[in-house]
């Protein structure tokens, strides 16, 4: 069974966006991107190169930091989305958008749900992309594969949330913006 693009629609819209103050932060945003593959749903994925400064082998959705040229955060995420993944703004459709999240970074992150078609021929940037992932949005679903643990940071202990799919561990700032999306859709 796969998501009727505009239930997701109507189940992100019934939630009011919780926005957070971006005084001393960074504005970035990321694209939770879904597809259909023979028929099932998927979350798209990428994981950071070992060789990056910040986050190596992290796994993490596609997004970055907004430019100069971006019109909006909507647009740092198609326009981070098509520079790490190759898929164009074109072929997003834009289902809406979580609550705003900070990072232990300094970052203001602003995360968009948005699908596009399959097959796609992904022009992934290797210096920023070292694999893509795709996981079905059923096994995400599984409470065997989440569990949450308390971390402490600059004096304060905050729940950090954990996905593990196979070898892979999603965890931090991607895990969280996944369980308010999981929680959101759950119904579908």
């Amino acid at each position: 069974m796969t998501l009727d693009r505009a239930a997701v629609r109507q189940a992100l819209a019934g939630h009011p966006v919780a926005r957070l103050s971006t005084e001393n932060l960074a504005p970035a945003a990321v694209l939770l991107p879904l597809f259909t593959r023979d028929g099932e749903d998927q979350v798209l994925f990428t994981r950071r190169p070992e060789t990056m400064p910040h986050h190596r082998g992290e796994i993490s959705f596609p997004g970055g930091r907004r430019q100069p040229g971006d019109a909006d955060l909507l647009a740092t995420a198609l326009r981070e989305t098509q520079e790490e993944m190759g898929i164009a703004a074109r072929d997003v459709e834009v289902l809406g958008r979580l609550d705003d999240f900070f990072s232990v970074h300094g970052y203001h992150v602003t995360p968009y749900v948005g699908g596009f078609p399959y097959p796609y021929a992904f022009r992934v940037d290797p210096r920023e992309i070292a694999e893509v992932i795709a996981v079905p949005l059923a096994r995400l679903r599984d409470p065997a594969v989440f569990r949450t643990e308390d971390w402490s940071h600059r004096g304060r202990t905050w729940p950090v949330h954990f996905y593990r799919i196979d070898h892979h561990e999603i965890w931090g700032l991607t895990a969280a913006i996944l369980s308010q999306f999981l929680e959101r859709t759950a119904h579908l």
